[in-house]
């Protein structure tokens, strides 16, 4: 080690110390600068909330204590990087920047790129390294399961037992609270503290048994919240690295932890990074339909009440209504119901996706850019290559709440409806509403669209959609560009169908489905 060497270690979405390759690569060859930048543009932007900060600010906070314990502090500066960089440079004259590789939105990729220009301007090596199983300039996407099994086998990084740096005043180390930065908070109630140390906590206590009925009870919200991973905003902000999550679970596979439940976890591992890559690999999803010639799709909607009604939790359909208010609440509700408040927006009420993509964002703690617009289109419809999956809202309450359990602790309007009439309250002749002191259209409204009409005109207008040969076109270039490898996967999907003639109904047999 030198120590005319300085290293700025840059942190974003890697708040941890444990398995850090530019951490432990920065002290092994001399002093270490460890930063953490508070961008006015990412707090400002639609797509970052108040619960987002909290939980970065209380991660932050374990960071620093870990760093402390190995010797250094982590200076936190609030402006745009490349001018707090070029700062920092003329006070400590640093020679490299060692950072993790990150996939997130346009303002993320555009300050990468400002700031690899202002380091090779000032002479600065700007070296990056990932830390996932997305692949970086990735020309074909054949092979790229066997590069994430091969970054997910790797040795866990051990960080340096004793690291060097530039001291630093008590000022350095300050970390601002949501309302200096001017979030505005709201009532939410994370049942998560942010921080690795709570992440291996919380990552330990599901391998060591809280995980054990994963695959049968992560669909449903009444289970989900206890028998979820509950990993994803560790994995979001980067207090765990997916490879030490996916080890930790391998190794508890058929001992504390049951086969099944294990292999459930880690496939879905694999399809966080398989989402993310897909925004790496076409940044413009952030913006754009995948299949372009859906771009258009649902012009003729948009209906601002509608949207008001959804984003508010009045649709009327009691178990959208519960799910919608639990995350708005939490800050989390499992995937399943994540997929049908999308596809309830983008069917039933017919609402373009980046109407509430950015609303959407701000609701989920574990808010992961690339995730969050693959999965938004494909609950959508938008990639033609995907089975369109319509959720009977009163099916999946019926489901996966058939006791009404989880309508009543969020819907408390609805509490003293008794039996399956929760599901379908406006069924209820005037004398039973009386009874349970419910009045359809007075305390809890009628429902905003009526489901089979709603279903049948976004049904139609995909039939409509799938008959222009752009559309099949655009779908072969996303397979191309995105579809999975796997062949398991491959046997589960919808087969693109040529741009030959072919009846309408056969191509609604084909990719649809109402869950």
């Amino acid at each position: 080690m030198s120590n005319d060497i300085l290293t700025l270690v840059w942190f974003k979405r890697d708040l941890r110390v444990l398995d850090h390759a530019p951490l432990t690569d920065a002290a092994e060859i001399g002093r270490v600068l460890p930063v953490y930048v508070i961008e006015p543009e990412v707090i400002e932007a639609a797509d970052f909330d108040a619960l987002h900060w909290d939980f970065i600010r209380e991660s932050l906070i374990d960071l620093n204590t870990s760093l402390e314990k190995l010797g250094v502090s982590l200076f936190i500066r609030l402006g745009e990087v490349c001018d707090v960089f070029q700062r920092l440079h003329q006070q400590f004259g640093f020679t490299q920047i060692f950072a993790h590789e990150e996939t997130g939105n346009a303002l993320s990729y555009c300050r990468d790129r400002r700031l690899a220009r202002w380091a090779k301007s000032a002479g600065v090596t700007f070296k990056e390294t990932p830390q996932n199983g997305v692949v970086r300039r990735l020309e074909d996407r054949d092979g790229w399961s066997k590069v994430w099994e091969s970054r997910m086998s790797q040795p866990i990084t051990l960080p340096a037992r004793n690291i060097c740096g530039p001291m630093l005043s008590d000022g350095d180390v300050q970390i601002p609270s949501a309302e200096s930065l001017g979030l505005i908070r709201t009532d939410r109630v994370s049942q998560l503290q942010g921080g690795e140390s709570d992440g291996l906590r919380v990552l330990e206590s599901f391998a060591m048994g809280r995980g054990s009925r994963y695959q049968s009870e992560m669909s449903s919200p009444n289970t989900a919240f206890d028998s979820c991973s509950r990993l994803s905003p560790y994995l979001t902000w980067g207090c765990l690295s997916m490879r030490t999550a996916v080890q930790r679970i391998r190794a508890a596979a058929g001992d504390t932890l049951p086969k099944i439940a294990a292999r459930a976890f880690l496939s879905r591992c694999h399809w966080h990074c398989h989402f993310i890559q897909k925004l790496e690999s076409e940044p413009a999803i952030e913006f754009c339909a995948f299949n372009r010639a859906c771009e258009t799709l649902r012009d003729n909607g948009n209906d601002p009440a509608r949207l008001e009604a959804w984003q508010q939790a009045r649709t009327g359909y009691p178990f959208v209504d519960a799910c919608m208010r639990a995350l708005k609440r939490r800050g989390w509700i499992n995937f399943r119901m994540r997929a049908m408040l999308v596809s309830f927006a983008s069917y039933h009420l017919w609402l373009d996706w980046r109407l509430f993509r950015d609303w959407l964002a701000c609701q989920f703690i574990d808010y992961e850019p690339g995730i969050h617009y693959s999965q938004i289109q494909m609950q959508s419809g938008l990639t033609g290559i995907n089975t369109l999956r319509i959720y009977s809202p009163v099916k999946q309450g019926m489901d996966h709440d058939p006791e009404g359990i989880f309508i009543r602790e969020w819907v408390p309007e609805l509490a003293g409806i008794e039996g399956e009439a929760i599901h379908q309250p406006w069924l209820l002749p005037d004398q039973m509403q009386s009874k349970y002191q419910c009045r359809l259209g007075r305390d809890y409204p009628l429902p905003i669209v009526d489901h089979k009409e709603a279903v049948k005109f976004a049904r139609a207008q995909f039939a409509i959609l799938r008959q222009r040969d752009d559309y099949w076109d655009c779908a072969h270039e996303v397979m191309h560009r995105h579809g999975s490898r796997k062949k398991s996967e491959n046997r589960s999907r919808p087969k693109l169908l040529k741009r030959k003639p072919v009846s309408r109904q056969t191509t609604l047999q084909l990719n649809e489905s109402e869950n």
